[in-house]
């Protein structure tokens, strides 16, 4: 494939469609897309080179185990996340 043109259409990961969809090149950086636009939505966004962004639950765990991290490197015993272990319920009573 030649050099990106402004129009051409490419696959990337639309955030509204919330899955890979066909898109058009809307902005060039030196030859390469910056901007795409989702042809399904038409919603405008960055290229993300047809990858999904990390979940709200991946960041947290990685913040989570970053922390844990400094901590152990610090010393400092490890906190366990507020909350406790949500696989162990409460059993209600209903007769």
């Amino acid at each position: 494939m030649g050099e990106q043109r402004l129009g051409d259409v490419i696959d990337d990961h639309c955030i509204k469609c919330r899955r890979i969809t066909n898109h058009s090149i809307v902005s060039l950086v030196s030859g390469q897309a910056a901007k795409v636009r989702c042809r399904t939505c038409y919603h405008d966004h960055d290229y993300r080179h047809e990858q999904a962004p990390p979940s709200k639950k991946d960041l947290k765990r990685a913040e989570l185990e970053a922390q844990a991290e400094l901590a152990a490197q610090n010393g400092q015993p490890v906190e366990e996340p507020p909350g406790g272990d949500k696989n162990t319920k409460a059993k209600s009573e209903h007769a």
